[in-house]
């Protein structure tokens, strides 16, 4: 068996610490590497202790929720506490970082930024990352790593639908199971 790469393996614990996250807005999670190796994690939440926007709502000002520390926000914040540096670093996170996330990306010394999506990428961030020779690097998370099982789950559902068409099942019918099916194994 084929071990998953690096860039998977870290862009995967991205999207689990996302899961964490307490906006519902927008779930995004970050984690920075040195040295393949995990230094810190975060996720998209409110300041200890506060309320979160899962149970009383966002708190939005100017279309951005203030009641919420960016995922990379909280991942640097926790080398910081603990006194963990980050020069030299790499940020793997879901989303494309906003132009203050990328500030302060730029001023704690990370080398380069994997991102699995872009999110309304601001062009002075995209210039500032340039001129600080950080490294923008997209990588999209392959969904599929991980699952040890995916393969056989796809070759069976194969499987089924082409049994229910020998069932001689209503055409309507197949077409919404055949949607059905392409949603859960294709990218949107």
């Amino acid at each position: 068996m084929e071990r998953i790469s690096w860039d998977q393996y870290f862009m995967a614990q991205s999207h689990l610490l996302s899961m964490r996250s307490t906006c519902p807005r927008l779930m995004v999670g970050a984690t920075i590497v040195r040295d393949k190796r995990i230094i810190a994690g975060g996720y998209n939440g409110s300041v200890s202790g506060e309320a979160h926007c899962l149970d009383d709502g966002c708190m939005v000002v100017d279309n951005h929720c203030i009641r919420t520390i960016h995922a990379e926000i909280n991942a640097l914040l926790q080398c910081a506490k603990f006194g963990v540096p980050t020069e030299g670093a790499e940020l793997y996170v879901t989303h494309f970082p906003c132009v203050h996330c990328s500030k302060s990306i730029i001023q704690a010394g990370i080398q380069r930024v994997y991102y699995a999506k872009e999110y309304k990428n601001n062009p002075y961030a995209e210039q500032i990352f340039k001129v600080a020779g950080v490294e923008l690097i997209e990588v999209e998370l392959d969904e599929a790593v991980l699952d040890r099982h995916y393969q056989d789950k796809l070759n069976l559902t194969v499987l089924l639908l082409k049994e229910l068409e020998k069932a001689d099942l209503p055409e309507e019918r197949m077409q919404e199971l055949l949607k059905q099916t392409r949603s859960i194994y294709t990218k949107a």
